[in-house]
């Protein structure tokens, strides 16, 4: 255990608004784990859904196979884009897909690394996403290298969801409501640019960035974006020197 334990690395990567981010790869063990808990899910919900549409006879059978097509294309595709790039078992495990730069994961990419892991899949027990881990220095399967993604721990160094007590800011905080990609953008740019800035120019902009910060006035403020850009981050940034 110890020894798979050692493929989980840390990547420090740049993000486009210049951030620097030290994110922690997940390796192929706590991602079986992940996979297992979405498998029982999935299975439960087609039995289930089995069950239910069984009783409408020759027309329920045809609605169960269109189940069978949504949970098992749409169900990882449509947590990771609305769930902030995680399915249940990943949430479970402490575990989220972002993009190569550490922005949150979009349809495009989330459509194509679960179409691939049908390829992934072969010849059987997932032993081509086995061997693409090992080779690969980010422990990406076949999925991940085409849709330019990875799998990260969210918050602490064990894996584990509990969200990390950052020295500056507190907690990581999430929006109130979901926020664009453009948004996400401009709230790094800021989290990144900020410290550069007087502290009461910093407070100034901060308060101009409503309905975030609506309520708050100053140092309170600014605090807020900070703690809503490390969540979006997946990660606490890497502390800067004083």
């Amino acid at each position: 255990m110890a020894e798979l334990s050692a493929l989980d690395t840390l990547r420090r990567v740049a993000t486009p608004e210049g951030c620097e981010l030290t994110l922690r790869l997940a390796g192929p063990v706590v991602r079986a784990r992940a996979w297992l808990i979405d498998a029982v899910a999935r299975w439960m919900i087609l039995v289930i859904a089995l069950v239910v549409l069984s009783r409408l006879g020759g027309f329920g059978y045809g609605l169960a196979a269109i189940a069978y097509f949504v949970v098992g294309i749409l169900y990882p595709i449509l947590f990771e884009v609305y769930w902030n790039g995680q399915s249940p078992g990943k949430r479970l495990s402490g575990l989220r897909v972002l993009r190569d730069d550490g922005t949150p994961i979009d349809w495009s990419a989330a459509t194509a690394r679960n179409l691939l892991r049908f390829v992934d899949a072969l010849p059987l027990g997932y032993a081509t996403a086995l061997a693409a881990m090992w080779i690969n220095p980010d422990g990406k399967r076949l999925g991940d290298i085409l849709a330019g993604t990875v799998v990260t721990y969210t918050a602490s160094a064990n894996g584990k969801t509990k969200p990390v007590e950052t020295r500056r800011h507190g907690i990581p905080e999430a929006p109130p409501f979901p926020l664009t990609q453009e948004e996400q953008r401009a709230l790094l740019e800021f989290h990144q640019r900020a410290p550069l800035l007087t502290e009461e120019r910093a407070e100034e902009l901060a308060q101009l960035a409503l309905p975030l910060t609506a309520g708050l006035e100053g140092g309170a403020a600014r605090a807020r974006l900070d703690r809503i850009a490390e969540y979006h981050m997946g990660v606490a940034l890497r502390e800067r020197s004083q």
